[in-house]
């Protein structure tokens, strides 16, 4: 397939002329500039607006998912496996011949950086692959499909022009998101009642026992008690939780010793003006409405269709209270999507609500192909609150078990006289180990119960992970990065728009 570099122009575009010839018209009749710009604008950009619904579609899909969920990777391999699509089959599009080119294009808004593809492929792909650095700003990649025609009037309209935006942004202010509808005093309740049971949260908790709430609000105290909250958050993500909010505290960027990021949890007092605790819900409001509601506003309420990734296995291998945690941010964060079908009118004005989603437990060649289904079934059941109200909403909704890029082969082999399945792949330290990771339950109810009533333990065993790294690629022209059921995910994706 011809595949070609950022900024190449696929060959036709429709612009619609009647603006041109209206702005003409009203000069003639004699019309200052300023009042010819006034009327023609408007008209101008409805034009732009039914000439993207009509003759160059976009369809905005957005990269979700917790820390170390594999988002960069999600997103490289599939662009580069839509561009060398030999190994995406359960595509109709492909399997039927449609797509006859894929070129990256420079993304249509400014003020977003571009996501590096390029980098994080050469780090996927060469000599001494290694997994590129993770998600640290709002990102944007778009690729545009020139495809075969089809339908009944296909043979007169020529090629169809498709353009997918893929918009990636860090898991850490996805849990933001669930911070939109909590006060402050909820907001601290909520966190200080889980501390006690976080390690991490040692030294922020010896602080707050010095700390009197309703004391007079004192700057020294505000960034001390932020910077020993964000040093908890920081160790926490590490360490596998998954409820770290403010998601800013972790990924600040500019915002780096701002107010709306120097705040901090404090036990129940009343807020009284001049207050430490009246400061701190005032920063903590200021950080929903000027950090967080433009975040939604601009990027996540203009997405089409939505993928979350969720490394389910590493919740389960790190214990009951992991894996209780992992499902309760997620479903916090899906409270906040705005799920339903897209109607006609709606697209045009911009009112878009959410069509699709795919919840995708990554990572799925940790495990043998067998267990692939049980690991489906468990991130189903972890969301099956939140994804029952989306598909009430009229959103379609699917689950499935993938790994955007296959790290590991399957092996049998003979352990205390009987056969054991493996998987077999390269470590981090370059070693080659083949492992079995233990058997997920038939149902999943038997993680997920033990995980509510607050188990500290497995009692059926242990779940272990191994940290893979990248394959050496071996790849024939045409063909992509190795994967299991991306091309699945495509399909369910933006299958429909392609064919």
């Amino acid at each position: 397939m011809p595949q070609g570099g950022a900024g190449q122009e696929l060959p036709f575009k429709s612009t619609p002329r009647l603006p041109i010839l209206l702005r003409h018209r009203l000069r003639s009749a004699g019309l200052p500039p300023s009042l010819t710009d006034m009327i023609t604008r408007p008209i101008e950009a409805l034009g732009d607006t039914v000439s993207e619904a009509f003759f160059e579609p976009v369809l905005r899909l957005g990269v979700t998912g917790l820390s170390r969920a594999g988002k960069t990777v999600f997103i490289t391999a599939l662009v580069h496996n839509l561009t060398e699509p030999g190994r995406m089959q359960r595509m109709r599009a492909v399997q039927q011949g449609l797509i006859q080119g894929a070129w990256l294009q420079p993304q249509p808004d400014m003020t977003l950086p571009r996501f590096d593809y390029e980098a994080h492929l050469a780090s996927l792909t060469g000599d001494d692959p290694r997994w590129p650095d993770g998600t640290r700003a709002v990102s944007e990649l778009r690729l545009s499909f020139r495809l075969a025609p089809t339908g009944m009037f296909g043979g007169l309209t020529g090629p169809r022009r498709l353009h997918l935006d893929i918009v990636d942004y860090p898991g850490e202010w996805l849990l933001d998101l669930g911070l939109m509808g909590k006060s402050y005093a909820e907001w601290s309740a909520e966190v200080m009642d889980r501390l006690p049971r976080r390690p991490e949260a040692g030294a922020f908790r010896a602080a707050l026992e010095g700390i009197d709430p309703a004391k007079r609000f004192d700057e020294a105290d505000a960034q001390e008690l932020a910077r020993l909250f964000t040093g908890y958050l920081v160790a926490a993500r590490e360490n596998g939780w998954s409820d770290c909010t403010p998601g800013r505290f972790l990924l600040p960027g500019d915002l780096a010793g701002s107010p709306a990021l120097t705040f901090a949890p404090l036990p129940a007092a009343e807020e009284r003006r001049g207050t430490l605790v009246r400061e701190m819900a005032r920063r903590f409001e200021a950080y929903k409405a000027q950090v967080v509601r433009p975040f939604f506003e601009t990027h996540f309420a203009r997405i089409d269709r939505q993928v979350i990734l969720i490394d389910v296995l590493e919740a389960v291998h790190r214990g009951p209270a992991a894996l209780e945690d992992q499902r309760r941010a997620m479903a916090e964060v899906l409270a906040a999507f705005r799920p339903g079908a897209n109607g006609f009118f709606s697209t045009l004005l911009r009112g878009k609500r959410i069509e699709k989603l795919l919840f995708a437990a990554t990572k799925a060649d940790h495990l043998h192909h067998s267990q692939h289904a049980r690991l489906t079934a468990l991130a189903e059941a972890m969301l099956r609150e939140a994804r029952d109200k989306a598909r009430f909403s009229g959103a379609e909704t699917a689950a499935m078990s993938i790994a955007a890029l296959r790290a590991t082969v399957e092996e049998t082999r003979a352990h205390g006289g009987r056969e054991v399945e493996t998987v077999r792949g390269r470590l981090i330290d370059g070693r080659q180990v083949a492992v079995n990771a233990g058997a997920l339950p038939d149902d999943p109810a038997r993680l997920l119960s033990p995980a509510r009533e607050g188990a500290e333990r497995w009692l059926q065993g242990d779940y272990g992970v191994m940290h893979f790294a990248p394959p050496v690629q071996s790849r024939l022209p045409g063909q992509g990065l190795p994967h299991i059921r991306l091309d699945a995910a495509a399909e369910f994706l933006i299958g429909d728009r392609l064919v």
